[in-house]
């Protein structure tokens, strides 16, 4: 069974903290000061994930929970389980989770995404028992510099091997006709493509910082089982020219829009 926040409390009284508020102060988090902190990154996915009332949702990878609190902010009814492999975050995601009055929807396992479907089955999350799957998989080529910090070069840094593995566990955990939606860097679209070679019906919406910039990030929504073609979808742009957050960018970020990822 996955360990209680109780049991981490003495490791979370170690770890320097600051307390931010996200989607305009409707959720307020507490994350570690130095190393991995969540961002636009986190909203952007929770906002493209098109959940439902009483659906069950998996966030892969949720650090602090920022993605999978989002989403079940938004979305009442839907139960989430956030799976991160970092204890100490784990306790935070869980403590988060209890502080914006979503402990009883929200569930935290303290896991490897690629722990054995049997581990992953007793922390609630059998095979087939998801009908949405979300992840911000490390992105950053480990040929890269790598930060010295443990829990950022882990949140940062992965292999194509890695992402592929995340994206099988995705197909596992997934209903049939299940969605999995994620949030990668503009760059790696063919490693993202290649690795949902499996689903269909993918959904392709690129994130520009600033009009007439090249894309930094790409949202990509993929379903299990379909056969539909891919679509390259128009972008968000998250400042205008004068650096000023877009209309558009304020109403997701802020405002907890969602964002739909079909043509």
């Amino acid at each position: 069974m996955p360990a209680s926040a109780t049991s981490f409390a003495p490791m979370l009284a170690e770890i320097d903290t600051t307390e931010d508020a996200v989607l305009g102060g409707r959720l307020v988090l507490r994350q570690p000061r130095r190393g991995h902190r969540f961002g636009h990154d986190a909203i952007l996915l929770a906002a493209a994930t098109d959940a439902r009332s009483g659906e069950r949702a998996c966030e892969l990878g949720a650090g602090v929970g920022a993605a999978g609190l989002a989403l079940a902010h938004r979305v009442g009814a839907l139960a989430v389980t956030l799976v991160e492999i970092d204890p100490a975050l784990a306790a935070l995601a869980r403590e988060n989770a209890a502080r914006n009055g979503l402990g009883e929807r929200v569930s935290v396992a303290t896991l490897d995404v690629t722990a054995p479907p049997e581990a992953l089955a007793a922390a609630g999350l059998a095979a087939g028992s998801c009908a949405r799957v979300m992840m911000n998989p490390p992105f950053n080529d480990p040929a890269h510099k790598a930060s010295p910090d443990a829990r950022r070069r882990r949140a940062h840094v992965g292999s194509r091997a890695m992402l592929v593995a995340w994206i099988d566990r995705a197909a596992v955990l997934l209903t049939p006709s299940g969605t999995l939606t994620l949030i990668f860097r503009a760059g790696g679209l063919a490693d993202v493509l290649a690795a949902t070679a499996g689903f269909g019906a993918i959904a392709v919406l690129p994130v520009f910082p600033r009009p007439n910039a090249a894309a930094i990030r790409i949202l990509v929504a993929a379903t299990k089982g379909s056969r539909a073609p891919l679509t390259l979808l128009p972008g968000l742009t998250l400042n205008d020219a004068d650096g000023k957050p877009s209309s558009a960018a304020e109403a997701v970020l802020r405002g907890g829009e969602p964002l739909a990822l079909k043509p």
